[in-house]
Parts: structure tokens; sequence; C-alpha cells
């Protein structure tokens, strides 16, 4: 019997990969909708996204936000003083 090897988990820099690609993708995606479309793109990459949150993906763009690697589509980051 053939066993399947398992997917691998995506770590912080393949979300960040994917994050940048769902934008330059579909740059009108509304954000309800964001998470899941980075989740698709990470299963099409064969990493297994079941674990993947959508506060851990959200806080990786704002950390690309704020390391200025993309600009805000989303306008969802505050520059409080």
């Amino acid at each position: 019997m053939k066993r399947s090897k398992k997917k691998p988990y995506p770590h912080d820099s393949d979300i960040a990969e994917a994050i940048i690609e769902s934008i330059y993708r579909d740059p009108l995606l509304k954000p309800y909708y964001f998470a899941e479309k980075v989740r698709k793109i990470l299963t099409e990459k064969g990493f297994y996204s079941g674990l993947v949150t959508e506060r851990r993906i959200w806080k990786i763009y704002e950390k690309l936000v704020k390391n200025g690697r993309i600009y805000d589509y989303f306008n969802v980051i505050s520059y409080e003083k």
C-alpha cells in the first residue's frame, strides 16, 4: 500500500508570498474574501492550509504593510501617533 506524503505547513514567508500574489491577482478583492483567497493560493501551491487562521493572515498582512513591502490596499492599518 502506497502512503501519500503529508502536505507541508506554510511558514509566515509562504503566507506572505500568497498574500502578495492574491493582491496582484485580484486588486479589487474585498477584505471579506481576502483570507479565503490566501488559503486557496496556499492550497494551489501544495501547502496544508487547514490551520492557517484569518487572524494569522491579517497579522502577516499588517507586518508587510508596516515593513513597506506592500501598500495597504484594504486601508485597515491605522497610523495613530
